[in-house]
C-alpha cells in the first residue's frame, strides 16, 4: 500500500455491502492509511420514501444524466436517511472493528457548499418541463479544514449530503460527485468507487465483461455508459482534470472491496489524450 490519502465511495445501490466496506477500511487503517469514506443511500431512501408515503420521481438532463427530483419532501427524506440510518450504521461497524470515526454531513462546518440548480428544461416521468422546485445543487467548494483535523487526530470522517447552498439552505448533491470533490480538495493519492457492479461493463449486462481500463473521452461519458455508472464516469472525469492521479471503479458487493480494487479487481479510469488538455466536465444540467 503506497502512503497518502485513500477516498472511498461506498455506493447507495442495493447489493453493496457496507459492513465489508467498513470492515476493508478498517483493515486499511490499521495499516497505517488515511481514509476518507463518502456514502450515498439510494436504497434507503427509496425503502424510507415509500414507508412515509413521499412519491420519488426522476429528472433526466439534456445530457441523458438521470437523478433525482428533490421537491421539498423528498430533501427531508433524504436528509434523515442519509444522516439518521446510514451514517449512523456505517459509524457502528466501524467502531466494531475499533476505528474511531466521525459522521459529517456537507452542512456540518459548511464542509461541503454547492450552488443551486435554477429552473431547468428536463425530462420528468417521461414529459419535458421546466423544473423549477428541484432542491439540489452542483458542489462549488469543499472546505478541508474539518476533515485535515480529523485524520490528523487518527479519527476516520464518513461524509455525506446534503450540501449548504449559497442561500444558505441544504440542497441535495450528488454523492459520487462529493467524493471527488472531497479527493481534489484534500489531495488524495487515490479515489476507490465501490458500486453493485465489478466495474464498468463493456456490456451491461454482463457482469463478466468488467473493463480493466475505461478511458474517457473528452466529454467525459463514455459510448454506452448509462444511469449511475455515467455519473461515475463523469465523477471520475472530474477527479483526474483535479489531480487525482488513481480513480478506480469496483465491485462494493466482494469481500475487502478496496483492497481487492487497489490489486486490480477494478476498473482503472484514465483520461484519453484528447481529453487531458481539457479542464471542463459533462454538465448534468
Amino acid at each position: 500500500m503506497a502512503d497518502g490519502l485513500t477516498v472511498v465511495k461506498c455506493g447507495g445501490a442495493a447489493g453493496v455491502d457496507p459492513a465489508r466496506v467498513c470492515a476493508d477500511v478498517a483493515a486499511l487503517v490499521k495499516a497505517g492509511e488515511r481514509v476518507v469514506l463518502v456514502h450515498g443511500g439510494s436504497a434507503e431512501l427509496e425503502q424510507l420514501a415509500a414507508r412515509l408515503g413521499v412519491e420519488q420521481r426522476t429528472i433526466v438532463a439534456r445530457s441523458g444524466v438521470t437523478s433525482r427530483y428533490t421537491d421539498e419532501a423528498t430533501l427531508e427524506v433524504l436528509t434523515l436517511a442519509l444522516a439518521g440510518q446510514v451514517k449512523p450504521a456505517l459509524l457502528v461497524e466501524l467502531a466494531g472493528h475499533g476505528i474511531a470515526a466521525v459522521g459529517l454531513t456537507g452542512l456540518d462546518a459548511g464542509l461541503l457548499r454547492a450552488r443551486r440548480k435554477t429552473a431547468i428544461r428536463a425530462r420528468v416521468d417521461g414529459r419535458t418541463v421546466l423544473v423549477r422546485d428541484d432542491h439540489s445543487g452542483r458542489i462549488a467548494e469543499v472546505d478541508p479544514a474539518p476533515l485535515k483535523v480529523l485524520l490528523d487526530a487518527g479519527i476516520t470522517p464518513v461524509v455525506s449530503p446534503p450540501a449548504l447552498a449559497e442561500d444558505g439552505r441544504p440542497v441535495n448533491v450528488n454523492a459520487d460527485r462529493a467524493a471527488t470533490a472531497v479527493a481534489v480538495a484534500l489531495g488524495a493519492t487515490r479515489l476507490v468507487f465501490l458500486t453493485a457492479a465489478p466495474g464498468v461493463l463493456a456490456d451491461p449486462r454482463d457482469e463478466s465483461s468488467r473493463l480493466a481500463r475505461c478511458e474517457l473521452p473528452a466529454d467525459g461519458t463514455p459510448p454506452g455508459a448509462e444511469g449511475g455508472m455515467a455519473v461515475k464516469l463523469i465523477a471520475a472525469r472530474e477527479a483526474l482534470v483535479g489531480g487525482v492521479p488513481q480513480v478506480l471503479i469496483a465491485d462494493g458487493r466482494a469481500d475487502g472491496p478496496v483492497r481487492r480494487a487497489l490489486a486490480g479487481e477494478s476498473t482503472a479510469v484514465v483520461l484519453a489524450a484528447e481529453a487531458v488538455a481539457s479542464s471542463g466536465g459533462a454538465d448534468d444540467e
